[in-house]
């Protein structure tokens, strides 16, 4: 059996989703428990939560598995999750860790998403947010994050994590996989400000300056911890 057969078996089942996202979320916690991570970013969510502004963070779907411990506590995190079968696993063990998650259950349910999304940052909790998912292309930014922050006027914070005991799976985000007992760190960008009043061109512009952002960071977290850079997917040229 495949793994995304495996995943969609497990999301039907409830007995078994839930022994999966109980075993998930503690192998979550011993990894963090285990490792010694470094964290790095002259901006960083402390800089954000000390002035009370609620952020977007933004990271790369395959880097999602460590974000829970990218941050404090102090403020209440909302993970936007997928519908499919993979997303509710995932909603399901960020659930046990202590975060909350949006679900958009279909791409015509995203204005409902983009709603409840500008409830929660205008209510002061901040966002995660993987601009490469639900499906991919794989390390290539969406508009969502920059429709997002322009329409709230919150910041967009890239960040990108990586360890030296990982393991790759071969899916299409190439998920990593964090192993016991390493040396990881957590790396934060500076933030992307989106004007209100910002047109398709500079909506663009801006959606080009995170997709290289998170690149950027994502490759120099691989590289402090002895890992050759991943390359991001193919980009289509449509003729």
């Amino acid at each position: 059996m495949t793994t995304p057969a495996m995943i969609k078996k497990l999301s039907r089942n409830i007995v078994a989703r839930s022994i999966a996202c109980w075993l998930g979320a503690q192998y979550i916690r011993i990894v963090d428990m285990t490792s010694f991570w470094k964290f790095d970013g002259e901006f960083g969510p402390e800089q954000s939560l000390k002035g009370d502004i609620p952020f977007i963070a933004c990271f790369w779907h395959g880097r999602l598995m460590m974000m829970g411990s990218n941050w404090s506590r102090r403020s209440a995190l909302y993970m936007l999750v997928s519908g499919h079968p993979d997303g509710k696993l995932i909603a399901c063990i960020i659930q046990r860790l202590g975060f909350k998650t949006v679900e958009a259950l279909s791409k015509n349910s995203g204005n409902a998403a983009m709603r409840s999304m500008l409830r929660i940052l205008k209510k002061g909790s901040s966002i995660g947010f993987t601009p490469d998912g639900p499906r991919g292309p794989r390390m290539r930014a969406k508009l969502g994050a920059i429709v997002l922050a322009r329409l709230s006027g919150a910041p967009i914070l890239p960040t990108a994590f990586s360890s030296t005991r990982r393991k790759l799976f071969n899916s299409w985000d190439q998920f990593l996989l964090a192993r016991m007992f390493g040396q990881g760190v957590f790396l934060w960008g500076d933030p992307i400000w989106v004007p209100k009043d910002a047109d398709d061109a500079e909506m663009e512009r801006l959606r080009q300056v995170l997709e290289n952002s998170l690149n950027n960071l994502t490759k120099q977290a691989d590289n402090n911890c002895g890992h050759s850079t991943i390359d991001p997917a193919p980009v289509e040229i449509v003729e």
